[in-house]
């Protein structure tokens, strides 16, 4: 990472993970085997070594350009092996359509914490988010970086040919006018239900509704289907925000009670014999000065 002449090596690690989630894998039914994907030619159906597989960028229906790996590695970017701090700019600046994912930033072996130091809190002092560039799966991005605790936290942007115009979609929507009596009203409800962000508090439903089907099924019990709620159009609407102001008052009084912190999958699941713990994720990346 570079800002000016002050530089020092980063490693560079993805700030979430979804490894607890659960996936699945694709089974066929008769047999019960995982289902196998292949690689062939589309042509002639037969199967294609990966050292025979090139990138290709498609002209036309039957013509592509052919794009080696050493072809794509010689294209010369310096943000291939540094993070190029570029400009500051207010946090309030970046359009939230922008961000694509954080990663967290560290010093990179024993050497550099004095200038990692430094840049963070430079950009700390000053309030800002400093704008570079990295290269990750071999292409360019723009990152944002702000420090956050005793490290700093990237955060990947997009371009802006990447983002898409609204007006495609809003167009249509119909121009109403809101009476003051419906405002008061909806105004109360979300006073009711306003209160701190507290990612804690909250529970991802289907994960848990996935695990207690697998736990089921495990066990040998059976699966009785749940009844979907249905979704009911609103014909009075001064009447719906009536009675949502009823309801939400009696959510928030329920909301009260300390709610106990969802658990892992790992902690909910039935153990598996043998099952050994997953190894510590490795760096995303390794940053090192130019």
């Amino acid at each position: 990472m570079r800002l000016s002449l002050v530089t020092c090596p980063v490693a560079l690690y993805p700030a979430t993970s979804e490894s607890e989630k659960i996936s699945f894998n694709q089974l066929n039914r008769q047999t019960g085997h995982r289902i196998k994907y292949l690689k062939v030619d589309a042509d002639t159906g037969d199967e294609v070594p990966n050292e025979d597989i090139v990138k290709g960028y498609k002209v036309d229906t039957d013509t592509f350009i052919e794009v080696t790996k050493e072809e794509l590695e010689n294209v010369a970017l310096e943000s291939t092996r540094t993070i190029e701090i570029d400009e500051f700019v207010d946090r309030t600046e970046i359009d939230p359509r922008y961000l694509i994912r954080p990663y967290y930033l560290r010093p990179d072996g024993k050497v550099g914490h004095d200038a990692f130091a430094v840049i963070r809190e430079t950009i700390r002092e000053m309030d800002k988010v400093a704008i570079g560039r990295v290269v990750l799966t071999n292409r360019e991005h723009i990152i944002a970086l702000e420090p956050l605790d005793k490290g700093l936290m990237g955060t990947l942007l997009r371009y802006p040919y990447e983002v898409r115009d609204p007006a495609e979609y809003f167009d249509e929507i119909q121009d109403v006018k809101v009476t003051k009596d419906m405002l008061d009203l909806a105004r109360h409800i979300v006073e009711q239900k306003s209160g701190s962000f507290e990612p804690d508090k909250f529970e991802d439903q289907y994960e848990t509704a996935l695990v207690d089907l697998i736990n089921q099924k495990r066990a040998g019990k059976p699966i009785t289907p749940k009844e979907c709620p249905r979704g009911e159009n609103v014909v009075d609407l001064m009447d719906a925000l009536r009675k949502s102001v009823g309801g939400a008052a009696a959510e928030t009084k329920a909301a009260k009670k300390p709610r106990k912190a969802a658990a892992g999958q790992k902690e909910m699941l039935m153990p598996i014999a043998g099952k050994k713990p997953a190894k510590e994720a490795e760096p995303a990346a390794r940053r090192k000065s130019a």
